[in-house]
């Protein structure tokens, strides 16, 4: 299974980014992560610093959302949509989606969801709960 450390993965949104702006072509997961970054103008200062922000800690006490962490569970999302894993979320994100009328709307509702299920996960030492996860996805 890979797990990549917390640079890797801030590395990889930052090539990306890099690439794009180079006008390079985007290979696989990258044109995923594209998509995501462009969803939140909020973070391209930050994809812009790789020298000042590859390290930084976003500490929950500080207020501020970690972007990198945020944009991660986006690509697991889109990830999760397209293998319907777990076996039916694709059909709930669906209905989320009718309902909120907005897909990136939806996309932050099931997003939710995932981050309660992770640090739960974290929390108790366990894997992700699917059914737990299907469930919050049910009341949104």
């Amino acid at each position: 299974m890979f797990n990549p450390s917390r640079e890797q993965v801030r590395q990889f949104f930052f090539d990306a980014w890099r690439k794009y702006h180079d006008g390079r072509p985007l290979e696989g997961l990258e044109r995923i992560a594209l998509e995501v970054m462009l969803a939140h103008p909020e973070y391209h200062s930050t994809l812009a610093d790789p020298e000042r922000l590859l390290g930084r800690d976003y500490a929950p006490e500080d207020g501020q959302t970690n972007p990198f962490l945020h944009m991660s569970l986006h690509l697991a999302i889109e990830e999760q949509l397209a293998i319907d894993q777990p076996p039916g979320i694709r059909a709930e994100f669906e209905r989320i989606l009718a309902r909120r009328g907005d897909r990136h709307d939806a996309l932050h509702a099931v997003l939710e969801c995932l981050g309660e299920i992770v640090w739960r996960a974290q929390r108790d030492q366990a894997v992700p709960d699917g059914e737990a996860y299907l469930e919050c996805l049910r009341r949104q």
